[in-house]
């Protein structure tokens, strides 16, 4: 029987794993509550009690590969818009509840109804451009921004200054709208009769579903809700569940007595009146919303302060699937710190209605009514019935404000919503309120600060005593939760000043005052030997495994958890960072030249660091495994989610004490990876499959959000110290760099991580004396793992950090001093490796001239010299990547190929397809090269049965073997074919092989490739690590709030050597994934770990990866022409990892923005900024009059909420 808060998402999909999260899901759902209106929500949070009479659609309910697919479907397929795929049935689902809805949208339509969606793989660009095609469109040509205007050429597509949506060059090169299946609203899914008909039909009665520890009660009428308050007055009211869902979900709470209000049609009802409008408290946020839109378009702009004000925040509360189902009403009760409309509503004298069965009362909604976290003056026995937005009066003001780590679907760091009444026909206030959220327990009033400003004229003098008072009245402990507490407390004034901005030209407008002057002058290893499935005596960090527990079911397996007491006795001292020096062995060191007498010849020296933050992979499949035990001979078939299916086979046998043989790993496909199912699925694969041979029966682990993110690692935050020698004309004589990347509590491939640091430090420039050094240091965090990338984002941050000080200190563009430094000819790298840079040189040039680097480097200055609080900056930006495995053995792939009797092929190979499109282009291999249609290849999985030995899918390198093992196998068949094909040249395919089975002609091969013997001798400091080189450049351009830290990319070129692309799509859907991956990296991606080493972001709603909002403005990609590879299958070449560093463009953009900054207050010179650059630490580093009003001594007073790593 299932429990009675059981989850739609739970009840259709039992088995089917999708994101734990309020914030994030790729299992949406379509609830029509009446024949005309659908909203999409979260299948993991919609309780099956509350979906009474409601038809309920899936993915698998709108078009399939059987039958037929809908065009939401086809769309993002012909636009190359899913690659791993995980994420796909949500982008479908909310695009095809919008066009439910609205079968021509907008843009900006499309931005809302995705904001809530988020994709690790593509980078969003192909799922836009699929989808934009819906739009309405002016002649043959896709609307933009506003609807209306046609999309340009490649050639002559610019940005306006109000785009604020994604296009790329991109759009229609590889299909044309001609060939998308039409839109037709008459064939969509009707809304079930018979539901109508019991609808309308059935008398509504009070509903009762019982279970083991819950009962939950749903009433019809406003009367039974109060009297079952007053008999349960502990017992929640759930509306969109959103609150008490992940509770349940996540905490394991229990309510005995749950209280659904979602039938009581008093909550829904909306009055409009003269004094201001009447919103039933449990309209949800998409209804609040469409109410206020159409008392703002229909009521004078001065009496819709109020509700302008929050409109503006509803239309970034939470995504389209939340907004949906949470209720204006339950945003008020819950009292959260951070929420967004409450400080709105309190600064514009909003109230609410309390009812209970003894009576009802109106009370403010002010300082008095929140009282705590979670807490208001509510009554256990009362519920609040709705809340009165008053119109606002002639010479009010009212604002929102919104600070938060994304743009969209994100909570805020701190939010405002602020009032000001003047006296009429003057800029004398006259009434003042100032309310935050999420700088204490619940909404804050800065009461004094409003009255200091109170009777005296809106001006910077006033102002200025106002932040002085605010200071002191809005504050922060140093170990405050969340954090950031100085970034915090200058916030608060940063909001205050821009509401000042706002009044300012609002006053402007209306009593005409002299125009008031801001001041700019204040202004790999194969074996898993140190790593233990379970610990049995000492815990060396927070997230090792203990134990597992084995259920029937996992609502039990995770009660049985929950009941597990543990006693730790602590231990003394632990390290969480790298300055205790504490080491995994070996260490690693390069050098060539002569390092010391180049720091004695230089003109100048310069000593700096930077650090580099840890990224979760945030797969958006989480690990998932089931073994099954067969048969009688101690056999297991394993299915897994792994790039490496046979360390999971070999893991699974030395576990069980059984040979490899009698363990068979199998890989359909895996939900995005990135490094991190290598190893630790491997650990876990060990623990399931120990698991089901004690049981004897199959079992299935699925991690979720939160376990995976604290189990299984992360990149290694990296710590880079440096010395630099340069000359005054920008050359760079000497470096000595010396790396620490923190590790964990094990090994794992932290010394390989390390090594690969070193093997790309140069980047791509010629320094003549160079030395680096390379630790991998051992901490009492969770052990950190591969990435996509491998430490080569971390290692050439840091000799970008080098360029961007020197050319700081020397008062020149740093794409100058890149430019000078570069290789230019045949050279050797600083481990004797010899490589043509020409390539690299190409990427340069082209990248400067598409992107306008010059032209653009004027008009920033000019932007910038005319702009104090906005400054932009742009950077440019190098990458040389090598490919391939320096341990040679790891080069190696094989292949199995079937021709059946039909004619149709069966390829099998080593990889294992994540995403990257290997499938796709084994099969373009297999069609080359047997000389038959694709529609004839088909590749249904990788097991370690029918390819024996695989080498992980990583590296980037996975094409090119097993592309080479596939092309040998055919190229086998083919030969054994020629005889039959000279004998019958007008035969066909099907009539070849027919005969070649009669003439007992075997129609199997096996291929295989051996790979280039790469090695490096780190004894001797040389090697051939690498089977070739990947080049390409990116320039980006962003556009810096100085007040806040918030950025926005306008625009990104990105010119990539793939040589000759197999598939030109699938790679430029990895440049541009990779892309996006790096920019979160380096911009937002924050992993925040308590002093005592416990992980605090565990899920999206503290974890931000770049959203749809985050995607450059303009994003444009090009492929360089007349480009050969001798070393891999086809010339082409490996791409999956090396644009990820190009993320970094936007980094170093953000670090000229700050520079300029600082400028105009008086700052030159090379000045710490560390990665990400979050907001934060943006702002901070710019320096405002506002930063450096918070006291900085502050924070050291207690113990920091946070560690600072690496």
């Amino acid at each position: 029987m299932l429990p009675p808060a059981c989850f739609i998402g739970v009840f259709l999909f039992p088995n089917v794993r999708s994101i734990i999260s309020l914030l994030a899901r790729p299992c949406r759902i379509l609830l029509p509550c009446n024949p005309t209106i659908h909203f999409s929500v979260n299948a993991c949070l919609m309780p099956v009690c509350q979906l009474d009479g409601a038809a309920v659609t899936t993915v698998e309910g709108i078009g399939n590969t059987k039958t037929r697919l809908h065009p939401v479907q086809e769309r993002i397929a012909k636009a190359n818009g899913s690659q791993c795929g995980f994420c796909t049935p949500g982008m479908v689902m909310s695009m095809y509840t919008l066009l439910r809805n609205k079968p021509k949208p907008s843009m900006e339509d499309i931005k809302e109804t995705l904001a809530g969606n988020l994709c690790r793989c593509t980078g969003y660009r192909p799922i836009i451009d699929g989808y934009r095609t819906f739009c309405e469109r002016n002649g043959n040509s896709c609307c933009m921004t506003n609807g209306s205007g046609p999309l340009e050429s490649a050639e002559n597509v610019r940005l306006s200054q109000d785009t604020d949506w994604p296009i790329s060059l991109l759009y229609n090169c590889f299909i044309g709208l001609e060939e998308f299946m039409p839109l037709d609203p008459t064939q969509e899914l009707i809304f079930p009769p018979e539901l109508i008909r019991m609808a309308e039909s059935a008398k509504p009665t009070t509903q009762r579903f019982r279970g083991e520890r819950m009962t939950w009660i749903s009433p019809v009428s406003l009367n039974e809700l109060l009297q079952l308050k007053a008999q349960h007055p502990q017992a929640p009211i759930v509306m969109g569940n959103t609150n008490i869902g992940p509770d349940i979900k996540f905490k394991g709470v229990v309510h005995p007595i749950i209280i659904s209000a979602s039938r009581v049609r008093e909550l829904f009802e909306v009055e409009h009146k003269p004094e201001g409008v009447c919103v039933g408290a449990g309209c949800s946020l998409s209804a609040v919303r469409s109410v206020l839109e159409k008392s703002v378009s229909s009521l004078p702009e001065e009496h819709t302060q109020t509700m302008a004000a929050l409109l503006d925040q509803l239309g970034r509360v939470g995504g389209e699937q939340i907004r949906n189902v949470a209720t204006l009403g339950g945003n008020i009760a819950s009292a959260y710190p951070n929420s967004d409309l409450n400080p709105v509503l309190a600064a514009g004298r909003c109230s609410v209605l309390l009812l209970s069965k003894d009576g009802k009362r109106e009370v403010l909604l002010n300082k008095e009514f929140f009282v705590g976290f979670g807490k208001t003056i509510l009554k256990p026995e009362e519920i609040l019935l709705s809340v009165f937005i008053p119109v606002s009066r002639k010479g009010e003001v009212v604002r929102a404000f919104r600070h938060a780590p994304r743009k969209e679907n994100a909570l805020a760091t701190v939010n405002a919503g602020m009032r000001v009444w003047f006296e009429e026909g003057s800029n004398v206030v006259k009434e003042m309120s100032v309310y935050y959220g999420g700088v204490g327990p619940c909404t804050v009033s800065a009461e004094k600060t409003a009255q200091q400003v109170v009777g005296r004229s809106w001006n910077e003098e006033t102002l200025c005593d106002a932040y002085k008072e605010l200071v002191d009245d809005v504050t922060l402990g140093a170990s405050a939760p969340g954090g950031k507490v100085m970034f915090r407390r200058s916030l608060t004034l940063s909001l205050l000043f821009k509401f000042y901005l706002h009044v300012l030209q609002h006053l402007k407008d209306t009593v005409h005052p002299p125009l008031l002057s801001v001041s700019t002058m204040h202004t790999y290893q194969e074996n898993l030997s140190d790593i233990l499935i379970f610990t049995c005596a000492q815990v060396t960090c927070v997230g090792q495994m203990i134990c597992g527990v084995v259920a029937d079911t996992k609502q039990h397996a995770k009660l049985a958890a929950r009941a597990l007491r543990i006693s730790y006795e602590d231990l003394p001292d632990p390290i969480f960072t790298v300055e205790k020096h504490s080491f995994f062995l070996p260490q690693r060191k390069l050098e060539k030249g002569d390092v010391s007498r180049a720091f004695q010849e230089a003109d100048q020296v310069h000593e700096g660091e930077i650090r580099l933050g840890g990224q979760e992979h945030f797969y958006m499949e989480t690990q998932s495994m089931l073994v099954i035990p067969v048969g009688e001979e101690k056999e297991m078939k394993v299915f897994v989610s792994t790039q490496h299916p046979t360390m999971a086979q070999e893991a699974v046998a030395e576990t069980l004490g059984i040979p490899s043989n009698r363990v068979s790993s199998h890989v359909k496909r895996v939900g995005g990876a990135f490094g991190g199912k290598v190893t630790k699925t491997s650990i876990l694969v060990s623990l399931t499959a120990l698991a089901a041979w004690r049981t004897g029966r199959p079992v299935r682990c699925v991690l979720e959000r939160g376990e995976d993110m604290l189990i299984t690692g992360a990149r290694h935050p990296v710590l880079g110290k440096y010395k630099v020698g340069f000359m005054k004309d920008g050359r760079i004589t000497a470096a000595d760099v010396q790396y620490y990347a923190n590790a964990g509590n094990t090994a794992d491939e932290s010394v390989l991580v390390a090594e690969k640091i070193l093997l790309h430090m140069d980047n791509s420039y010629n320094i003549p004396n160079l030395r680096g050094q390379s630790s991998a240091c051992k901490t009492n965090l969770p052990s950190n793992t591969a990435f996509r990338g491998f430490g080569v984002p971390q290692s050439m941050l840091v000799m970008e950090n080098i360029i961007n000080d020197v050319a700081l200190i020397l008062n020149r563009p740093a794409e100058e001093i890149r430019e000078k430094n570069l290789y230019k000819e045949p050279s050797l790298t600083h481990y004797k490796m010899e490589f043509d840079p020409e390539n690299l040189l190409r990427c340069w040039m082209e990248c400067k001239e598409k992107s306008e680097l010059e032209g653009r480097q004027l008009s920033i200055a000019q932007f910038n010299q005319q702009n104090r609080w906005k400054k932009r900056g742009i950077s440019m930006i190098p990458i040389k990547y090598g490919i391939g495995f320096a341990e040679g053995f790891l080069n190696q792939a094989a292949a199995l190929v079937h021709i059946y009797k039909d004619g149709s092929v069966l390829v099998s190979h080593g990889g294992t397809e994540m995403g990257q499109g290997i499938h796709t282009k084994l099969q373009q291999v297999a069609s080359r090269e047997l000389n038959v249609p694709l529609s004839l290849i088909h590749i249904t999985e990788t097991a370690t049965s029918s390819v024996p030995n695989t080498c992980p899918s990583a590296a980037s390198f996975g094409t090119d073997a097993n592309g080479m093992a596939v092309k040998d196998a055919c190229e086998t068949l083919y030969k054994r074919l020629e005889p039959i094909r000279k004998q019958d040249p007008n035969g066909t395919w099907k009539s070849w092989i027919s005969k070649a089975f009669f003439d007992k002609i075997s129609l199997s091969a096996t291929g295989y490739y051996r790979g280039q013997d790469l090695y490096m001798d780190w004894e001797k400091q040389e090697g051939l690590p690498y089977a070739y080189f990947t080049y390409a450049a990116c320039c980006s351009e962003v556009e810096l709030d100085c007040l806040t830290g918030e950025y926005r990319t306008i625009r990104t070129d990105l010119v990539a050597d793939i040589g000759r692309s197999i598939n030109p799509s699938i790679d430029i859907g990895q440049i541009e994934g990779a892309f996006m991956q790096g920019l979160g990296l380096y911009t937002m991606e924050e992993l925040k770990f308590s002093p005592s080493g416990v992980l605090y972001t565990r899920g999206p709603g503290q974890y931000k990866i770049p959203a749809v909002c985050d995607v450059p403005l303009q994003f444009n990609v090009y492929l360089l022409s007349g480009s050969h590879n001798p070393h891999a299958i086809y010339s082409s070449k490996g791409i999956g990892e090396p644009t990820l560093f190009l993320g970094s463009s936007v980094f170093f953009a953000l670090k000229e923005a700050v520079a300029a900054a600082r400028s105009d207050s008086g700052l030159s010179g090379p000045f710490p900024l560390h990665s990400p650059a979050t907001p934060e630490r943006a702002c901070s580093a710019c320096s405002t009059r506002f930063t450096q009003m918070i006291p900085e001594a502050e924070t050291g007073s207690a113990r920091s909420w946070a560690l600072e790593l690496p």
